[in-house]
């Protein structure tokens, strides 16, 4: 567990700029705070437990405002930058090296019983307010753009973004359209610049068959 907690601290020196020593991480962090004492609350939890793994949870929970479930499995290296309203459910899988910004939900969509809860491969990046929800597959090397809701199984070597999310990227080419964590297409932005489109065509055809009809009575 010791080797797992010091790859979790080494996460923060590597992936955060403005990380200046171990030191600071350890005690300043409160996203590896929460992966600290989730360490302890799984062992509890996989000791049946139950109670004191809870409670564990409960109470990083109140001081570091990230919501961990000690049934969860997480590999070694996660990183939850700021961290603020994170949740992850109960049947949540993480693999290795993964980060999460603020506001990231690993959850389920309320119909699913046993696995409900995504299961994150190796490397992956979710974005901040990112949603995902479901027991579903994130493949390795997959970057999930900030607010995208990830309601489907997403393949390795891919970026996910919109609502409901799409694939945008898959192994370095581009598919539809670019994007970052920021410039994020907006669906109902472009409904509605499809919508105007169709009634300027509309617009111009009912001025030209006016035009024609005043031709013909003349």
């Amino acid at each position: 567990m010791f080797d797992t907690i010091r790859a979790d601290l080494n996460a923060v020196r590597q992936r955060d700029p403005a990380s200046r020593s171990s030191l600071e991480a350890a005690l300043l962090y409160s996203g590896f705070h929460a992966i600290f004492w989730y360490r302890i609350a799984h062992r509890l939890y996989r000791r049946h437990l139950f109670f004191f793994a809870r409670l564990i949870s409960q109470m990083a929970r109140f001081f570091t405002g990230i919501e961990i479930h000690p049934g969860a499995t997480i590999g070694k290296g996660l990183f939850i930058d700021h961290g603020s309203g994170v949740v992850i459910g109960e049947t949540t899988i993480i693999g290795e090296n993964c980060t999460l910004y603020q506001g990231v939900t690993l959850g389920g969509t309320g119909k699913d019983k046993g696995k409900r809860h995504p299961t994150l491969g190796n490397n992956v990046l979710v974005g901040a307010g990112a949603k995902v929800l479901g027991p579903f597959t994130i493949g390795d090397n997959v970057k999930i753009a900030a607010n995208a809701v990830v309601l489907e199984a997403v393949g390795e070597n891919s970026t996910a973004a919109g609502v409901p999310a799409r694939v945008v990227r898959k192994h370095g080419k581009r598919v539809g359209y670019d994007l970052d964590q920021i410039h994020i297409p907006d669906p109902v932005s472009q409904e509605l610049c499809a919508l105007r489109y169709k009634i300027e065509t509309l617009q111009r055809r009912i001025s030209m068959l006016e035009g024609e009809r005043k031709n013909e009575s003349v």
